[in-house]
């Protein structure tokens, strides 16, 4: 007699069962199958609906603008979206995330108000070096991100080439991953001037000041010093098909380089989305003309992207509105949609969605290190479970009572799927219509040793 028994079309990275189900007991999956179910003191019937992995949403930003969103939020709209974990970035307006303290600090604050589990990237100040690296990795990061460009001097500050090969050798030897913002600074302030010069401010400002040559030389020198250093190498965000090739090409050659596709270069592209939408689609690196996303879009069905993320930030509509482009914010919101945009993209596209199990959940788990808890429905790991129920419907955040802002870059788009119900560690945290889960209910999860630091 389990626990909890869900039964329905159960989705693992390898393949779609189904009738199938997944038995729960003390909050971990005991074991999944199909045909006829054990019996359990508590059954979810969901008929022909999937049985997904809770997602594990890579890049989330819960702290980049000041008395904003904050985890109370960020967590809450994760919940609605079926996405159990996230992993939030180091880079708080006010708090570099920069030492063992501060991330310890933040992992309290955090785990105060987190309504799902959370990770916590860590990073470096410039003038620190790589001192501090072992120390954050002691108390629990979950990998290290770095940027090839210089958003800004203290909060998103850029690490050039001689200190990241520094850093890389330092996280090489704590066995997590380093994870860069790729886009060569040089490169891109030079075109920024001369889209400024040139007085074109409307939508097309933003694209012409980061070309993809930006964020190609960026990939290749981060790949370059993840194989001179021995260190695992990911790249948090690509826009461009080209970057995609050049991840393949050296994962090819025996290095351990892995690439994240945010779910808006899979479904908005500049022509259309930008165009309608100017600085509330301004992103970095921007969104590309159609025949990119496309391009992307052949990488994914051929195994060449990693993982699947948000790289959430909501931004309040001020910071969104200018009418000269690169005057506003960078980034998007999109938790509480991750799931139904991706398996309403690969089922228009007569893809598995056993693919979202994989970029959503498996790969992520993978990468920082989690595999022991997290990542798919198999026997041991949490019940972080999500119910897709397909059904074609409008995204309307202003409707919305699991969001903090009521604007999205995805607001009236049609989507084929919805999410039924979330579980965290075998506990509903979200019923469909509403969050259930209270702030507190998430745990702080940490990557499981990493070597080097027994």
């Amino acid at each position: 007699m389990h626990d909890l028994l869900f039964k329905g079309c159960v989705v693992t990275a390898g393949s779609v069962i189904e009738n199938g189900w997944v038995a729960v007991d003390g909050g971990r999956i005991s074991r999944l199958g199909q045909g006829d179910a054990p019996p359990a003191r508590h059954v979810e019937d969901h008929g022909d609906a999937l049985i997904l992995p809770g997602a594990i949403d890579a890049q989330v930003h819960s702290r980049s603008q000041k008395g904003q969103e904050d985890f109370v939020w960020s967590t809450r709209a994760a919940a609605a979206g079926g996405v159990t974990t996230i992993a939030d970035m180091p880079y708080d307006d006010g708090f570099l995330v920069c030492t063992a303290d501060n991330l310890r600090q933040k992992a309290r604050e955090a785990g105060e108000q987190a309504r799902v589990d959370f990770a916590l990237w860590g990073t470096i100040a410039p003038d620190d070096g790589a001192r501090h690296i072992p120390d954050i990795a002691r108390a629990g990061a979950c990998g290290f991100k770095f940027s090839t460009f210089g958003t800004d001097p203290v909060r998103f500050p850029r690490i050039p080439p001689d200190l990241l090969a520094a850093c890389f050798e330092a996280v090489a030897k704590t066995g997590l991953v380093a994870g860069v913002h790729n886009e060569d600074d040089e490169m891109v302030r030079a075109r920024i001037e001369a889209v400024t010069r040139s007085g074109i401010t409307d939508w097309r400002a933003h694209g012409l000041s980061r070309p993809a040559l930006a964020e190609t030389l960026a990939m290749a020198q981060i790949y370059e010093t993840g194989a001179a250093t021995g260190c695992s190498a990911h790249v948090v965000h690509c826009s461009v098909a080209r970057g995609y090739a050049l991840c393949e090409a050296y994962r090819r050659q025996g290095f351990d380089t892995t690439v994240e596709a945010c779910i808006h270069y899979l479904v908005l592209d500049e022509d259309n989305d930008v165009a309608r939408l100017g600085g509330r689609a301004k992103i970095n690196p921007p969104l590309r003309p159609r025949a990119e996303v496309e391009g992307i879009w052949n990488h994914l069905a051929a195994g060449n992207v990693t993982i699947v993320s948000t790289d959430h930030v909501s931004w309040s509509l001020a910071r969104k509105s200018d009418p000269n482009m690169l005057k506003n914010a960078s980034g998007v919101p999109g938790l509480d949609v991750l799931y139904p945009l991706l398996l309403t993209e690969l089922s228009r596209r007569n893809l598995s969605p056993s693919h979202a199990a994989r970029l959503l959940a498996d790969n992520p788990a993978r990468l920082f290190r989690l595999s022991a808890g997290k990542g798919g429905l198999a026997p041991g790991r949490d019940a972080d479970i999500t119910i897709a129920r397909r059904e074609t419907w409008r995204y309307d955040p202003a409707k919305s009572e699991n969001v903090l802002t009521d604007w999205s870059p995805y607001a009236g788009r049609e989507l084929n799927w919805r999410i039924a119900g979330t579980w965290l560690r075998g506990q509903q945290v979200f019923d469909g219509q509403t969050v259930l889960a209270a702030p507190g209910a998430g745990r702080f999860i940490c990557p499981e040793q990493p070597s080097g630091l027994q």
